[in-house]
C-alpha cells in the first residue's frame, strides 16, 4: 500500500508529461524538371535556405519525383505534385508537408508552423496548403 502511495505522484507526474515535439531532420523538396514553381523556389528561397533557421534545422534534399516519390522513407506517403516540401523528422517520421510553393512571402511562415507544431497562416495544423504560387 505505501509501495502504490509512493508510486501514484510519479505515475501521474509521467502522464502530465508531453511528448517533446520531433526534432526535423531534413527538408524534403519533391521536384521535376520544367516545374515552374519549382524555378520559382529556387529563384527566390533556394539562395538563402542554408542560412535560415529552418535550413540550419533542417537542411534541404531534393527529390526528383520520378525517380522516387517517398524519399527513400519507408512509411512517407508518396508525393503527387511539385514542389511538395515534407519536414522529416530525426525519427524519420512526416512532421508536416507543404504541397505547392505559396511565394516568397508565405513560404518561411508556413514552414515554421509545421516545425514549430502550430496552426499554418493557412489555417491547417497538418502543415498542408492549399497554396499555389503568385499568393
Amino acid at each position: 500500500m505505501w509501495l502504490a502511495a509512493l508510486l501514484l505522484p510519479l505515475v501521474l507526474l509521467a502522464a502530465s508529461v508531453a511528448p517533446a515535439p520531433a526534432r526535423a531532420a531534413e527538408l524534403l523538396m519533391f521536384e521535376q524538371p520544367g516545374c515552374p514553381f519549382c524555378r520559382k523556389f529556387d529563384a527566390e528561397i533556394a539562395p538563402d535556405y542554408p542560412q535560415s533557421r529552418i535550413g540550419r534545422i533542417a537542411p534541404l534534399r531534393r527529390v526528383n519525383i520520378w525517380d522516387d516519390r517517398t524519399g527513400g522513407i519507408a512509411g512517407l506517403t508518396p508525393a503527387a505534385f511539385t514542389p511538395t516540401f515534407v519536414l522529416v523528422g530525426d525519427d524519420g517520421r512526416e512532421i508536416g508537408r507543404l504541397e505547392g510553393y505559396p511565394g516568397r512571402k508565405w513560404f518561411y511562415p508556413e514552414i515554421e508552423a509545421i516545425l514549430d507544431g502550430r496552426e499554418t497562416p493557412s489555417g491547417d495544423a497538418a502543415g498542408r496548403s492549399d497554396a499555389t504560387a503568385g499568393r
